[in-house]
């Protein structure tokens, strides 16, 4: 087998340009934060050609597309079961990796958002990220508070991670190219082991504001407690992407201590 066919259902778009996949891998700091490293969607391995270079970390790979797999067990045959095929959404985390493992990958687009949300899931095993994503979703990840891209996936990528946009890709270094921009984002986790309230009501709280971002806090979050009990704060006049991280976190305890 001399290559992989791309598959449109897999969302696959292989890059050709080996310098920009130096870019990417080199992106990368393990800085004795992490041994491993994952890569998500390796295709027929421009990146893993890299990471299989650098004796900071051992390299893993997951793939759900069988040619890609079987192309790689041959070019790799070093890898053993640390060439994954599989879904890397279903992957359990913990019965595969002794410690902490960082996660790279031109990832497919199709679940991008799918991808980030695995990876928070994940936080505390899962020190940094350097991916390739759509890059309307990269813009997602990066954005402030005040923005049309601001969203629920920016409050919550920024809640755990420090965010950097690093690059913009085109389109005519994939095959096939996809119709869209490219871009290359590093998460790197912060320090914050748990925000400080209630988790779980803070999801509930930014996924309410998003999901009617147009109207006020007031309005969007009448689903998670009753107008009547809202405190008598002016957060509440305001729509879900004026705030930032800190603002959820504190109209989260407001809550909290109203019901």
């Amino acid at each position: 087998m001399s290559s992989v066919r791309a598959k449109k259902h897999l969302g696959q778009h292989f890059l050709t340009d080996k310098n920009i996949a130096l870019k990417i891998v080199g992106s990368l700091n393990p800085a004795g934060r992490f041994s491993q490293v994952l890569e998500v969607g390796p295709g027929m391995g421009i990146l893993s050609d890299f990471l299989l270079q650098n004796s900071e970390y051992e390299t893993y790979m997951i793939d759900l597309d069988g040619e890609s797999v079987e192309f790689l067990h041959k070019k790799y045959p070093q890898l053993g079961e640390r060439l994954i095929k599989g879904d890397f959404l279903a992957l359990d985390f913990k019965k595969t990796f002794p410690g902490k493992v960082a996660v790279i990958g031109n990832f497919p687009y199709n679940i991008s958002s799918q991808i980030l949300f695995k990876i928070l899931e994940h936080r505390d095993q899962v020190p940094e990220m350097v991916g390739m994503f759509q890059k309307e979703v990269a813009e997602r990840c990066t954005s402030a508070p005040g923005t049309k891209e601001y969203g629920i996936l920016s409050v919550f990528v920024q809640a755990y991670y420090k965010v950097e946009y690093l690059f913009t890709v085109k389109a005519g270094v994939f095959n096939p190219p996809p119709k869209v921009l490219s871009a290359v984002i590093r998460l790197t986790r912060n320090d914050v082991l748990e925000l400080d309230c209630d988790e779980k009501l803070f999801w509930k709280v930014v996924k309410a504001g998003f999901n009617q971002r147009r109207k006020t806090l007031r309005n969007a979050l009448s689903s998670v407690i009753p107008k009547d009990k809202m405190p008598a704060d002016p957060v509440f006049e305001l729509r879900a992407e004026r705030l930032s991280v800190d603002d959820f976190v504190r109209l989260t305890n407001m809550l909290t201590a109203a019901v």
